[in-house]
């Protein structure tokens, strides 16, 4: 059972002009080699830049739930899904048609099993495994670097 249900409207921020804030669920893919913890990232479709799997909420899917749906969509792995969200951290979802959107991103680890060969999203992204210090010096968002920096696979019960 997750810690956290939720069907998330968009949020209105104060003083917020335009835009409403989103929310996103994203994972946090991990595996453990010896005593080293990796952390899998993959590219955006777009900008090319290093990120973890997220996307949008799930009907009848905990916020865990559809970070590893999004895990297994983006980056190919499947594994165990920790209802235990680890951070949050914000960025700007540019949109192809519509005004940009701010969204806030709640990031739950997943403990990696299996990785598939080919995946739903494959053709469209490369996935790589780098140690802990590695991942957060490769993505964009210092809240999701300081996330990446304390993450600690130790602490989570499998």
């Amino acid at each position: 059972m997750s810690l956290i249900k939720m069907k998330h409207p968009p949020l209105r921020m104060g003083g917020s002009q335009k835009r409403d804030v989103r929310t996103q669920f994203g994972a946090l893919c991990f595996r453990v080699q010896g005593k080293e913890t990796q952390i899998l990232l993959v590219t955006s479709r777009n900008s090319r830049r290093w990120i973890i799997p997220k996307g949008w909420p799930m009907e009848d899917q905990s916020p865990a739930q559809a970070a590893a749906i999004e895990a297994y969509e983006e980056a190919g792995v499947e594994g165990k899904a920790f209802n235990i969200c680890l951070g949050l951290y914000s960025y700007t979802k540019v949109m192809d048609k519509s005004d940009d959107l701010p969204c806030a991103v709640s990031v739950f680890p997943m403990k990696v099993q299996k990785t598939r060969k080919v995946w739903p999203e494959s053709k469209e992204r490369k996935r790589k495994w780098f140690s802990v210090k590695k991942a957060a010096a490769r993505v964009r968002e210092p809240e999701l670097r300081k996330i990446i920096k304390n993450f600690d696979a130790s602490l989570l019960k499998s």
